[in-house]
């Protein structure tokens, strides 16, 4: 009974380390691809005059689609920070997804706006439109504002958006997010650039926690103070700078994030738009429409940008942020077996033999097989059977791998972005480093075990709160009766 027990443990050690090994490798691979993206990517943009896209005629119009949900609060400047992009011809829709405060209320008052016969086509199912408003003054307008009953998911205000709009590119983005004055030019130049169809492009997402903001405006730059939100600040560098850029290369991205991201509005359209069972629309929708483009033989490209271009609000205390972790697992997890024909087929390409097996192995399987490691662990501690030369040198091994990693992706945004002035500021960001595997990535695993039966024992899906610090009480959103639109066609 012992030999048998000491031949298990041998072979889950070795399995242990060939799995954390292999993770490593395959981390190191992507980072020196992302550094070489990244540096290309730089080179061949830093003499652009962007502006030159604002006077071309064949820069293709762009609908900016930006779901609210109760967001009275900042709903005004948010707008009016939309409005003020640098492009020549885009629209800003905003869907009031059935807000239960002022949100609606602001909106009509602040940019004069009334209710207007509007031709709606319902390409894609949606929940009842009740009214569409465009304003009286002849400054705004570029806005539509769309009111819906909410059906308590953003999918399906998304798809309201994919309905009303009228350009063939369209950007996704959360109204609270600040978004960077030339984003538009710098997201649509890839589907100039690009011999092949770029169906999709996105961007370095960073945190706006602690930063400046005035009326809607990004005024200057901090590192965030709240420990929590830091480490997620450390995070977010990481899975962009160095995750993305690199599959972006290897034209291998299934995620292009909520936050801010460029879409085609055919293939959007064509696909069924956005899927509103799914708890990680977002990926979903990336992915089914580059499944779709390939199973019909047309040749596409889904890009990143190595530029901080939309800053958002993450969660601020643990609460919230294990809600939405757990939230992204099921996400995750939906979109793998929704997808599940994918799965190592060559007929998808890298798409089938690189990035699905990847985001199966390494960010599906990889909490759990961390999870059940601790707990033979602990099992072998017990019972006196543990190595300790052995786990402390493994430990030690991947606690320096993921420091050194997480370091470079910190020091090679301030290199290529320079976006704090305080250096003091990137030396908190360091610390949070050295911190991050012994606080941060045990909360991470907890929220991914909890994803993983969540999506088993609990269907509910619905729109999630950030929790901001300060709160509207509820009020009658409604200036004018509400009238419900049937759609055309």
């Amino acid at each position: 009974m012992h030999t048998y027990w000491v031949l298990i443990i041998s072979n889950y050690n070795h399995f242990i380390f060939l799995f954390a090994s292999s993770l490593m490798l395959w981390y190191l691979i992507i980072s020196l691809i992302s550094f070489r993206e990244i540096h290309v990517y730089k080179r061949k943009n830093s003499f652009i005059d962007f502006k030159k896209l604002l006077s071309s005629p064949y820069t293709p119009a762009i609908s900016i689609i930006a779901p609210a949900f109760n967001e009275g609060k900042t709903i005004i400047s948010n707008v009016h920070s939309l409005l003020s992009l640098q492009y020549p011809r885009f629209e800003v829709i905003i869907i009031n997804d059935g807000s239960a405060d002022s949100t609606l209320k602001k909106l009509i008052k602040e940019f004069s706006l009334v209710l207007v016969d509007f031709a709606y086509h319902e390409h894609v199912q949606t929940g009842p439109v009740r009214g569409i408003y465009k304003s009286t003054n002849p400054a705004y307008t570029k806005l539509l504002v769309l009111d819906k009953v909410n059906r308590k998911n953003k999918a399906d205000a998304l798809n309201t958006g994919l309905n009303i709009a009228s350009h063939p590119y369209y950007v996704c983005c959360d109204v609270d997010c600040i978004i960077d004055n030339q984003a538009l030019l710098k997201l649509i130049k890839p589907v100039l650039d690009e011999e092949k169809r770029v169906i999709a492009n996105g961007a370095v997402i960073r945190i706006a926690n602690g930063c400046d903001v005035e009326k809607g405006f990004l005024v200057n730059i901090k590192a965030p103070k709240n420990f929590l939100t830091r480490i997620q600040e450390v995070e977010y560098l990481r899975s962009f700078l160095l995750g993305r850029m690199a599959w972006s290369k290897l034209n291998g991205l299934i995620i292009v994030s909520g936050g801010i991201g460029l879409f085609e509005k055919e293939v959007a359209v064509t696909v069924g738009g956005y899927d509103t069972n799914s708890f990680g629309e977002d990926m979903e929708m990336t992915v089914r429409m580059r499944r779709y483009m390939n199973n019909h033989g047309q040749e596409c490209m889904v890009k990143y940008i190595p530029e901080s271009l939309c800053w958002t609000e993450v969660p601020p205390n643990l609460k919230i942020f294990i809600k939405q972790r757990v939230r992204w697992t099921k996400g995750l997890v939906q979109t793998l077996f929704d997808h599940r024909s994918m799965w190592f087929n060559s007929k998808y390409g890298r798409l089938g033999v690189l990035s699905f097996p990847f985001w199966i192995i390494y960010e599906w399987l990889a909490p759990l097989v961390e999870f059940l490691g601790l707990l033979v662990y602990i099992y072998l501690i017990l019972v006196g059977m543990i190595n300790f030369e052995y786990a402390l040198l493994l430990l030690g091994f991947v606690f320096s791998f993921a420091v050194m990693i997480t370091t470079l992706s910190i020091l090679w945004g301030e290199f290529t972005n320079q976006v704090y002035k305080s250096k003091r500021e990137i030396f908190q960001l360091l610390v949070a480093v050295f911190l991050e595997p012994i606080f941060y990535h045990p909360i991470i695993i907890l929220s991914s075990i909890k994803g993983n039966l969540s999506i088993l024992f609990d269907s509910k899906h619905q729109w999630g709160d950030m929790g901001r610090m300060e709160m509207e009480e509820p009020e009658l959103p409604f200036l004018t009766e509400p009238v419900l639109i049937k759609p055309e066609g």
